[in-house]
């Protein structure tokens, strides 16, 4: 590697909207997010599953094709 090119590589405390602080190695000053893995609906466990509006179905029914089920 060449030497005066590369960025200082320092540790820092990355801190998010919902209080938590993760201390890290970056070459930023200060990290400041809005959603973390402590409080992200996904990696909580509350994430909402939201329904496309039946687009199988509406296809189904516009090509008069019966309702299949996933009973094998």
């Amino acid at each position: 590697m060449k030497k005066g090119i590369h960025p200082e590589f320092k540790k820092v405390t990355i801190k998010c909207a919902c209080g938590a602080e993760i201390e890290t190695m970056s070459t930023k000053e200060d990290i400041n997010v809005e959603i973390c893995s402590k409080c992200h609906p996904f990696y909580t466990g509350k994430q909402k599953l939201v329904d496309t509006g039946g687009r199988v179905g509406r296809f189904n029914k516009r090509f008069g094709l019966k309702e299949t089920s996933d009973d094998n």
